[in-house]
């Protein structure tokens, strides 16, 4: 979940990826772990008059903003949401014996293959009624988001961030460099910064997250968004020549990243781009949490990652999205319903954005007027996208990301030479992790 900070921007916290690594597939997907305990869910009815919700929003930020959109939702219906509220970990780590035991009428969980994952196992309950009430609050790569792979609306949108590159305007001023809009470009401008005794690339490795968005930028503008997201879900091979393709062009900006990355936390690495070492950064807009200065905040921008491929262009936004499934079967469907409509409403949204507004609404008609302007320009870019994309842990079975890629990715950060073996290795163990439940 995210964290508020002093500015207002999207400041999600690392520790909801960093706790991924080292935990296997059967801790998340599936073992024998305590259940986490349903508010309603031991009951053989439900009162008509509650809604149980299940949620990983254990943080006092976000866990008041929720509690003050069921209150305008109380306030509204009459009908309460009786919400039992886990920490995120415990959360994420028992998703799987919550959602097969009795759960919660409704839950908190993340667009894209992870509600895909549990909507394919039959844990969730399709809600394409709740859509034909709500498609026209949120635009078409939103909508898309929220499908399942059997084409059926599983998963209701609340608020989201993207991943851009990030930079100081004063740094660009002073140097009379511009904004690339592709490749070559942005090479060009890392040569540029290198000769100006910049840090073309700031970057930090050392919990071994930051370098799936890399590769989730560069795959999918170089072989598009279809290309990016067989390849997480499991269907396209790692040994594919397009994957080869990802690493030759990072190979060729490798050399303008920040030396000793493997070792460096993003934080730190954010540092050099507060103290105008580092010319750009490529991360979420959780950045702007290292800006504690107003001025030096005032002074931070961001551009879309440069075009590869110009079939692709700039058309998909990695944006990582929080929002509401229900489940598989609910003590209370009727209210559930309800009140999935209205989480997909801009009353939802805004009551939400009051508490935390370190986030930017998924749909297109809340209201903006409160916005910063970075919130603003994050929310025209996601708006704006063609297709938007999750994150690396979120698009694909998090076992894998944190048991095969993490590590993987390190690897190559830390040696770029043998690529061939170091996929071959990835295809291996993936075509494992993919065959098990």
């Amino acid at each position: 979940m995210p964290d508020l900070s002093p500015s207002g921007l999207s400041f999600p916290s690392p520790s909801r990826r960093t706790m991924l690594r080292g935990m296997g597939g059967a801790a998340l997907l599936g073992a024998g772990i305590p259940l986490l305990s349903a508010c309603g869910g031991s009951g053989t009815s439900a009162d008509p008059k509650t809604v149980t919700l299940g949620s990983k929003a254990s943080d006092a930020v976000p866990k008041k903003a929720f509690a003050d959109v069921y209150a305008a939702y109380k306030k509204k219906s009459g009908i309460t949401v009786d919400v039992n509220t886990k920490d995120s970990n415990t959360f994420q780590e028992q998703i799987n014996s919550y959602l097969q035991g009795t759960p919660d009428d409704v839950f908190t969980w993340f667009a894209g293959y992870r509600m895909q994952f549990f909507a394919a196992k039959g844990l969730a309950t399709p809600i394409d009624d709740v859509w034909q009430k709500i498609a026209g609050n949120f635009p078409e790569a939103m909508q898309k988001l929220s499908k399942g792979e059997d084409g059926k609306y599983y998963f209701v949108p609340l608020y989201t961030y993207p991943w851009a590159v990030f930079y100081r305007k004063s740094v660009f001023k002073q140097y009379g460099y511009e904004v690339p809009t592709t490749w070559d470009d942005f090479v060009a401008l890392c040569k540029q910064m290198q000769k100006d005794k910049l840090v073309p690339i700031a970057f930090g490795d050392k919990d071994a997250w930051p370098a799936l968005g890399t590769f989730d930028q560069i795959n999918f503008r170089k072989n598009g968004y279809d290309f990016h997201v067989d390849l997480m879900a499991g269907k396209a091979s790692w040994t594919d020549a397009k994957v080869k393709s990802v690493f030759d062009l990072w190979a060729e900006i490798l050399p303008y990243h920040q030396e000793g990355a493997v070792g460096r936390t993003w934080q730190d690495a954010a540092q050099t781009l507060v103290s105008k070492k580092a010319g750009m950064y490529l991360l979420g807009t959780f950045v702007g949490q290292q800006f504690t200065n107003p001025a030096d905040l005032e002074d931070l921008d961001f551009f879309a990652f440069p075009e590869i491929d110009p079939a692709y262009g700039q058309d998909t936004v990695e944006a990582p999205t929080d929002g509401f499934m229900m489940s598989k079967s609910p003590k209370n469907k009727a209210e559930g319903v309800k009140l999935m409509e209205f989480l997909g409403t801009p009353e939802a949204e805004e009551a939400y954005l009051k508490a935390d507004p370190s986030v930017v609404a998924a749909s297109t008609k809340a209201d903006t007027s409160a916005y910063t302007p970075l919130q603003k320009k994050a929310y025209d870019m996601i708006a704006g996208a063609k297709s938007l994309t999750q994150f690396m842990d979120r698009d694909s079975r998090p076992d894998f990301t944190s048991t095969v890629m993490q590590p993987s990715l390190q690897k190559f950060v830390r040696d770029p030479k043998g690529v061939d073996s170091l996929l071959s290795s990835i295809e291996r163990q993936k075509k494992t992790i993919f065959a098990s439940s």
